[in-house]
């Protein structure tokens, strides 16, 4: 069965079309708020439509958020902002998102729907390769365990350098995700069926996957949403 046109292209874990959609349909579009059905849809025919969030995945944030109570939050990948407007939509009002991505055009594609939610004000977007400003962050050791939040969907390559800098910046007991950890499947694929770039970024996910299972500084969960999220608590 041939998924609707509203949902987003995503390499979703699901195999069965009707089984996504009836996990769309059941528990995720009647709660979606109007906002980001109305950013899905302004993203749902862009060129590289895949790169957002899944709204399944993107729900379970939202829920993250809210039990964690998160305040002050960090985003490293935006694109046309799915994930930085649920983020913006469920913290309190005087919440704040640092939101750094390399391409402030993507994120200009879903600013006037943020402006018309009236959470633009939360928000701090930074155009910029993210290492750099989780360096300059850093610098002031105010920074240090000041975040309730991260979501990270940033360059994979770079997944575990982020990790060591956001282990200084989130705080003890605040959680970290990092989406598309299951890369397609392809973590688990034949290498050989796995093209150059697709293989040094599936290569890449393997090597952080095994890392962060290892690293006793957080507690972990796979979840196999949208392309596979990691969900990780700070412990020390």
């Amino acid at each position: 069965m041939e998924l609707p046109t509203r949902i987003i292209p995503n390499p979703h874990l699901l195999q069965s079309d009707d089984l996504l959609k009836y996990v769309l349909d059941t528990t995720v579009f009647p709660r979606e708020p109007q906002p980001l059905k109305e950013l899905r849809d302004l993203t749902a025919n862009h060129p590289r439509a895949m790169m957002a969030t899944a709204p399944d995945a993107g729900q379970f944030v939202a829920l993250l958020l809210k039990l964690t109570g998160a305040k002050k939050t960090i985003e490293l990948g935006v694109f046309t902002g799915y994930s930085l407007l649920l983020t913006a939509l469920t913290i309190p009002q005087d919440g704040k998102i640092t939101a750094i991505d390399t391409n402030r055009e993507f994120y200009e594609i879903g600013l006037p729907v943020i402006q018309k939610a009236g959470i633009g004000h939360k928000i701090e977007f930074i155009e910029s390769e993210a290492l750099p400003v989780l360096d300059e962050l850093l610098k002031k050791e105010a920074n240090e365990g000041s975040y309730d939040f991260a979501y990270v969907d940033a360059d994979k390559l770079n997944y575990w350098n982020y990790h060591e800098r956001l282990m200084k910046l989130v705080k003890v007991g605040g959680i970290i995700v990092y989406d598309n950890t299951l890369w397609g499947g392809s973590v688990a694929a034949d290498p050989a069926t796995v093209g150059h770039r697709g293989g040094a970024v599936t290569q890449s996910t393997i090597q952080f996957n095994k890392s962060i299972a290892a690293d006793p500084r957080v507690d972990i969960s796979l979840a196999p949403l949208g392309d596979g999220i990691t969900v990780c608590r700070r412990i020390y």
